[in-house]
This record gives C-alpha cells, structure tokens and sequence, in this order.
C-alpha cells in the first residue's frame, strides 16, 4: 500500500491518540500494552432459592472491554436470529423473552422494550448517546446490536439457551453498561456518534441484493492495497481483513472505533460493517477509514513498545 502524499503521520498519530483517549473510560488511557486480549474464563452461573439464575449474583468485576482492546465476549459472532425462526415457536420464544427481561434488569436496571423487528429486542437508553456507545461496545463483544433511536437492540431467538445465547447477551450488555455508568465522564458519553452504518442481516442483503453486493465490492476494492488477506463473505454483513496478529488487530480496532464506526475482532481478523442500503459515501468511508487507520498501524509499529498482556484475572 502506498503511503498517502505529504501525510504527516506523526501529528496524526498524535490526534489519533487523544481522540483514543477521549472515547476509552480513564482505566484504558494512554496503556496500549497493559490491556489482555485474551479471556481469563468465564463465571459459572449461580441459581437462587427459587431455581432461577441469580443474574446479579454472577459478577464482581468484568474482564477488559473489547472495545478497548480486551478479549470479546463471544470468540464467533452472535449472528441475527432470523424472523421466521423467531416466529416458529412463539411460547419458547415468550420464555426466552422473559429471561431476558428479568436478567437484564436485575443486571442493568435497564428497561426491555419491544423490539423493532421479530428476532429483536429492545432496550431502553436514557438517549441516543448511550444506545450508540453501547452499540458499539456490545458489537465489539462479538454480539450483534442495532440501535433505533435511544433504544438498543439486541438478538432473541426460541433456541436460546440460559448457559449460551441468554447468558452471551446478559453478559455483553452488562459489561458494557457497567463501564458507561460508572467509568465514562459526560463528555465521554457522547463521542459514540449518531449515524452509524449497520451490518446487514440476510433479510436485508435478500431484500436489495444489488446494493450490498455494490458496496461489499466497493469496500473490497479499497482494502486491496492493504495487501492484507480479506474475507468479504465469511459473516452476513461483514467483510473480514486478516492483520498481521492481536497487537495489529487491537491497535486497529481503537483506531477505527474513534471514526464511529462499528468493527468488531475474531483474534487477528477485524470485521468491518457492510449494509444493505445504498447510502452515499458509506462504503467509501468504510475502506478509507481502514486504509488511513492501517497506514498509521505499519508507520506507528517501530516506535509501539513489546506487547505484553498484563494476565488480569478479572472474569468475564
């Protein structure tokens, strides 16, 4: 990939940097080597007197936010539960929903609302603000999030289990909420952007093939440069890239996040949003934004110090 003309890569290596350090709560500041991107296990769930999961029983403390460069939730992506599954066992369906409702408010204080679609449901932010924060912190979790107005979105589905699916979308809303309310400062809180350019489901790509394939070509042809490996149809929605290792992907990531766009990590493949609507530009900005960020990557990589986890032993 050809360097960019009279770029000057130490001033923007130097906005990049503040622009990290506004987003991230202040634990993540300015430590780019002392953040694990490796998980320390999981917590075993806890059952009540009454059978039923102590939600708010589970955890002390969580594991370093992906969005910040700790291990995601989830090692694959929760994908989007289609409609006709959602539909097909409407009382497992209602079971599931119920669960969900209580967990997350027993671990959120959150409210649940309905969803915007069968095979969704919502939950309601105080603002636009926190459901787009939480979009993207919840996306960096490897669970899929969407986000309609001030409420967030979130994947049901009548095959859901307590100790996998409901407990991956208890667990990723958790954490992330856990670090909005009690680590972010209001300025922070605002800096997740509005407009943000969603995956598309299958649903969608069925719907208007030619747009998702249009912009899926166009962001493949941009990322081409890179010389790095891709993966445009691995993931409904997403277009994998294949960096170098974890301290590339993590370093990318941040650095992606802080344009308000949505990407998410399996190891050292980062996964970039491809939607089904043919908004001007934003495929374009997709490609670009990766492009402008992995030029900062290979300049910034002699000066980045040795990476080492720093072998937290929180839980996730």
């Amino acid at each position: 990939m050809k360097p960019t003309p009279n770029r000057n890569i130490a001033a923007d290596l130097a906005a990049l940097d503040e622009k990290v350090n506004a987003l991230l709560p202040a634990r993540y500041q300015h430590c780019y080597t002392s953040v694990s991107p490796n998980s320390m296990g999981s917590a075993g769930l806890k059952y009540g007197p009454d059978g039923k999961v102590a939600w708010d029983e589970i955890w002390t403390t969580f594991c370093d936010l992906a969005l910040a460069g700790g291990p995601p939730h989830r090692g694959e992506l929760m994908l989007p539960v289609a409609e006709d599954e959602a539909i097909a066992a409407p009382d497992r369906q209602k079971e599931v929903l119920v669960e969900l409702d209580r967990a997350i408010g027993m671990t959120t204080g959150m409210p649940v609302v309905p969803g915007y679609a069968p095979g969704w449901l919502g939950v309601k932010c105080w603002g636009p603000e926190e459901a787009a924060w939480l979009q993207l912190a919840v996306t960096a979790e490897n669970v899929s999030a969407r986000r309609r107005q001030s409420i967030l979105q979130l994947p049901v589905g009548p095959a859901f289990r307590i100790e996998k699916e409901i407990k991956n979308v208890v667990v990723s809303l958790a954490k992330a909420n856990h670090y909005w309310d009690g680590h972010l400062s209001p300025a922070q809180q605002a800096l997740a952007g509005e407009n943000l350019w969603e995956p598309a489901t299958p649903g969608e790509i069925a719907a208007n093939p030619a747009a998702y394939e249009a912009s899926l070509n166009e962001i493949e042809s941009l990322l081409k440069p890179t010389g790095l490996p891709i993966f445009p149809k691995q993931y409904a929605g997403w277009i994998g890239i294949e960096t170098r290792g974890d301290e590339d992907a993590v370093w990318l990531l941040r650095a992606i996040l802080v344009e308000q766009m949505l990407v998410r990590r399996q190891g050292k493949v980062l996964y970039l949003p491809v939607g089904a609507t043919a908004t001007e530009g934003q495929a374009a900005r997709v490609g670009s934004v990766f492009c402008s960020a992995w030029e900062l990557c290979t300049a910034a990589a002699p000066r980045r110090a040795a990476w080492r986890p720093s072998g937290s032993t929180r839980k996730a």
